[in-house]
């Protein structure tokens, strides 16, 4: 999958080497880990659209408050 334009979490640390890519392909998603590029995940829209709500739904706030 070469040639795909990577956009980086807004969460990333300064260096940028701590953070997780998304790119659109022709058949949905690719992810990956910025310290490895050359490993991949993909998925389609929906399954990953899906993930992020229910991961933001169940959150705990960082400050391990709950609320």
């Amino acid at each position: 999958m070469s040639g795909l334009r990577w956009v980086k979490s807004s969460f990333s640390d300064e260096g940028g080497n701590n953070c997780v890519e998304v790119a659109a392909t022709a058949d949905g998603i690719a992810i990956r880990e910025s310290d490895t590029p050359a490993v991949m995940l993909t998925t389609d829209r929906g399954a990953l659209l899906s993930l992020i709500r229910t991961v933001k739904s169940n959150a705990t706030p960082l400050n391990g408050s709950g609320g």
